[in-house]
């Protein structure tokens, strides 16, 4: 390899960050953890816009407070779901992202949306165990022993996407919903953003109802 002139300074150019749009329906929890990890260049990763389904939330307010564009996206903006469907895929659209993070996102994407881009999900629970919007509260129904987290690439189903990664936590007999659920953000943030930094850096790969980053 040819050496530079003694004396010469030589750039050397960090690859560009790769850009994700997420989409959150509450707090944001995730979405922080997301946001605080970006602050390292070496995680390989830009926020380039956070959207929701209503106005007003906190999650908002933290895309906000970090500089972070927004944009809002009702259903009950639009004649029907497929409408909806369309422009929340316009509105990703707008910003090129690599992928999308349904990071406590509360609405099932359509066809539009799933079929321009790939959303990663995160879910507090062990799936194929309790899809749905009440994952922790059906866990602690069940009389399960253990529930947790899971990553998975999002299908048209309801959480029935391929599974990426999961991890564990155990219920406790004096567990309620709030004090099972801060456990498993615990490690779901972890979780989140160790695969979503990957998934920037080396792709996802999506074969045969199976998912994986190589």
């Amino acid at each position: 390899m040819p050496r530079a002139p003694v004396g010469m300074v030589v750039a050397v150019t960090a690859p560009e960050p790769t850009g994700i749009v997420v989409l959150v329906s509450g707090s944001g929890t995730n979405l922080q953890a997301l946001i605080d990890a970006t602050a390292d260049p070496a995680y390989g990763v830009r926020i380039l816009a956070v959207g929701a389904d209503r106005a007003g939330i906190s999650g908002l307010h933290r895309a906000a407070a970090a500089g972070i564009p927004t944009f809002v996206c009702r259903v009950e903006d639009h004649a029907t779901r497929a409408a909806w469907d369309e422009a929340l895929a316009e509105r990703i659209a707008d910003h090129e992202p690599a992928f999308v993070v349904s990071a406590g996102f509360m609405k099932i994407l359509g066809p539009r949306v799933l079929g321009q881009h790939v959303v990663l999900n995160t879910h507090p629970a062990l799936l194929p165990a309790f899809p749905g919007a009440h994952a922790v509260r059906d866990a602690l129904a069940a009389g399960a022993t253990v529930t947790g987290c899971t990553v998975h690439v999002v299908d048209a189903g309801v959480d029935t996407g391929p599974v990426l990664a999961q991890a564990t936590v155990e219920v406790r007999p004096d567990d309620t919903e709030d004090t099972l659920h801060e456990r498993i953000k615990a490690v779901e943030h972890p979780l989140l953003v160790t695969l979503v930094g990957r998934a920037a850096r080396e792709g996802i790969t999506v074969t045969d109802g199976k998912a994986s980053i190589p």
